[in-house]
């Protein structure tokens, strides 16, 4: 069956820089299934009437429609079940709540660091509608949330883990990356995309992991467009 993501998109067309979204790319390249996407921008809700839905990504797969990053990866198990991605029983325990510390913590304190840069790599139509819902959420104007040197600090504190993981394997997942590390890339490639502000210092073991992470699944991030490239 024909695959298709509907994935966000910035300023250029081939832009693409939601974090859920690159979740949903990593784990179809893990699995090794072809698919196309669909450029989506935020206030382009009526393309997505189809999925009861309002937000990216969303997978079609045939006649069925996944929203949800997660459900996606989840649907991608059970529908292609060889090289599993999040596993099921204790092993989905595990990673659900290594998503908790990724969306809680590490997230948030990217945006910090990257707002601003983020505010610019989105459509000029689309900007207005960012920060008035973002400034809605956060009770803050965007510029009052960014905080760069701030955010690293945080980041830091949350990567803690993370790195003492990363000095005893290649990956969070072992030797060949799968869901934890997906999930975390998700969010780490999200900031790669729109900024160029540093995230990690280059000692840290997180800074070796994004850079093999580029590489895996025949660089299908490494070759992706951020704005180093407009």
């Amino acid at each position: 069956m024909a695959i298709t993501l509907y994935d966000l998109c910035g300023r250029d067309e081939r832009l693409r820089f939601s974090p859920y979204c690159w979740r949903v790319r990593m784990a179809l390249a893990h699995k090794g299934l072809d698919y196309t996407t669909v450029a989506w921008r935020f206030q382009e809700k009526e393309a997505l009437a189809f999925a009861n839905y309002d937000k990216v990504p969303v997978l079609t797969d045939g006649d069925t429609v996944v929203t949800d990053s997660f459900e996606i990866m989840r649907y991608l198990d059970r529908a292609y079940p060889e090289a599993p991605v999040l596993g099921e029983g204790v092993s989905l325990q595990r990673v659900m709540f290594f998503k908790q510390l990724v969306e809680r913590s590490i997230t948030p304190a990217l945006f910090k660091i990257v707002v601003l840069d983020l505010l610019e790599a989105i459509h000029p139509d689309d900007r207005a509608y960012f920060r008035k819902t973002r400034e809605a959420r956060f009770g803050a104007t965007l510029e009052a949330v960014s905080n760069p040197e701030q955010g690293r600090q945080q980041l830091k504190q949350a990567l803690v883990p993370v790195s003492a993981q990363l000095k005893e394997s290649l990956f969070l997942d072992g030797e060949t990356p799968s869901g934890a590390d997906y999930l975390l890339f998700g969010s780490m490639m999200w900031a790669y995309t729109v900024s160029t502000e540093p995230l990690v210092e280059e000692s840290d073991p997180v800074a070796a992991w994004f850079a093999r992470m580029l590489e895996v699944h025949d660089a299908a991030a490494g070759q992706a467009m951020t704005i180093r490239d407009l």
